[in-house]
């Protein structure tokens, strides 16, 4: 699902993965020093404290409109963001 839908052409991409709804983790692609760009997790659920991702989420979108942020649910999110291109 698109959550936030960004800049067609410079937007950033943010990837929020979680199974059945649990376990919200998020995904960056970070400049790597061989020059490629990868996912990597960057953050991820506290499940004391659920309300922060949200919170987390919201307060990078209003500091970047351009990002696009993308959910899915799926119940191996690492085996997609591998297959990812760099």
């Amino acid at each position: 699902m698109v959550l936030s839908k960004g800049e067609r052409d410079a937007g950033t991409i943010l990837l929020v993965t979680m199974f059945r709804g649990e376990d919200a983790r998020l995904f960056e692609r970070m400049p790597q020093l061989d020059g490629s760009r990868i996912f990597v997790q960057t953050k991820s659920q506290d499940i004391e404290k659920p309300w922060e991702f949200s919170e987390f989420l919201d307060r990078r979108r209003a500091q970047d409109p351009d990002i696009w942020i993308i959910e899915l649910d799926i119940e191996n999110p690492q085996q997609i963001i591998d297959l990812l291109p760099n």
